[in-house]
């Protein structure tokens, strides 16, 4: 099925992405899956080539194109060449959008130019080692000081921890409070008593560098509070919506690659004298998965139009993100059983992919708490 939310210029830039991918990510990536992390250079040549920050506004040094699509290419793309290091959706889609919506003028001038060129890193750090999913109970106690915060506490599972240059930190101002005591305010590299832990190892995406932060009496200056004070956690529910979709966008691509993947397998792979996908059992496996996809595919594109005209709903963004990636585990699991024992070899796309979808059902909230939201959309 056409996809038809797309215009000849998305199509070109679909094809620079396709092109940078393939010349400066697809060669070096199994390198960065063994190092656990993407080299700073690589965000250098995306900012050259105008990947970062696309649709911050020229004066602030962006790309000037408020097209949520052009972030939706960027993801599927990367998703499709099975290259899950660039930290850059979680740069672009999901951390800068914060400073966009509710920075200062001058907070923006300040920052913005260096994201949009790679040169600064950007991470949002939101979940802590004694809670997921439960941010009005964080941990992590920022106090007024004159004209600083004295920050104090730890955030885990951070992507782009290692690498960033700035985080947006959420924590609590107010400790008398619980979703009207939460702030958001920005950490910079090298100020005092900010450090990094480990690079976490995990089962899948291996070179996207996830770490563990700490923050040991780091004074932070007011000026690099976004918002308002106390208005943190009302700003994060309002843009989970889109961290959550850009999710589910990559989780559909993911189930797609899979199945190309895989049809190519079956035509190639022959056991009893014909191809593995002549069999029925395969045939039917493939005609589930394809019909599947396409559906959710179409879901999916619904969403990104609402979500560029600004009524895309969290209720939909939950149903989004639930489904595709509960899809994408199904799909890469399945597909992986058509491989057979060549499934388990990591020298095989579908191996790496079964690794990295695990994480889908998990990140950006549990898709427990995408049930509850909608459920308690429905009145219950």
């Amino acid at each position: 099925m056409e996809r038809t939310i797309f215009t000849d210029e998305h199509t070109m830039f679909r094809a620079a992405v396709r092109k940078f991918v393939e010349k400066e990510v697809a060669p070096y990536h199994k390198q960065w899956e063994q190092a656990g992390i993407v080299p700073r250079e690589l965000w250098l040549k995306a900012g050259e080539q105008g990947f970062l920050c696309m649709d911050i506004p020229e004066m602030y040094g962006g790309g000037g194109v408020p097209d949520f699509r052009y972030c939706v290419i960027m993801t599927e793309e990367f998703t499709q060449a099975n290259c899950t290091g660039p930290g850059f959706g979680l740069h672009n889609d999901v951390a800068a959008p914060y400073i966009l919506k509710y920075g200062t003028d001058e907070q923006k001038k300040r920052w913005f130019p260096a994201l949009a060129k790679g040169e600064k890193i950007l991470a949002i750090a939101m979940t802590e080692p004694s809670g997921g999913s439960d941010l009005a109970n964080m941990r992590t106690r920022a106090v007024r000081d004159g004209d600083h915060y004295i920050l104090n506490g730890s955030k885990t599972f951070i992507t782009n921890g290692i690498n960033a240059d700035m985080v947006i930190v959420a924590c609590k101002t107010d400790t008398t409070k619980t979703h009207t005591g939460v702030s958001l305010i920005v950490v910079e590299r090298g100020m005092p008593g900010f450090t990094r832990g480990r690079n976490l190892e995990k089962i899948g995406w291996h070179a996207q560098d996830t770490a563990e932060l700490f923050f040991e009496d780091v004074h932070v200056p007011v000026d690099n509070r976004l918002g308002e004070e106390g208005h943190g956690f009302f700003y994060l529910m309002q843009q989970l919506p889109q961290e959550r979709l850009v999710i589910a966008v990559g989780a559909i691509a993911a189930a797609q690659a899979a199945l190309d993947w895989t049809i190519a397998y079956c035509k190639d792979r022959e056991a009893f004298g014909r191809p593995i996908g002549t069999f029925q059992n395969s045939r039917f496996k493939l005609a589930e998965m394809k019909t599947q996809i396409t559906i959710g595919q179409v879901f999916i594109d619904c969403c990104i139009t609402e979500h560029n005209a600004g009524n895309l709903t969290a209720t939909q963004a939950a149903m989004a993100k639930w489904w595709a990636t509960e899809l994408q585990q199904r799909v890469v699991n399945q597909c992986l059983q058509l491989h057979g024992g060549y499934g388990c070899m990591l020298e095989y796309p579908i191996a790496q992919a079964w690794l990295d979808m695990r994480w889908g059902t998990i990140g950006g909230g549990t898709n427990e708490i995408m049930k509850e939201l909608i459920g308690k959309d429905m009145g219950f």
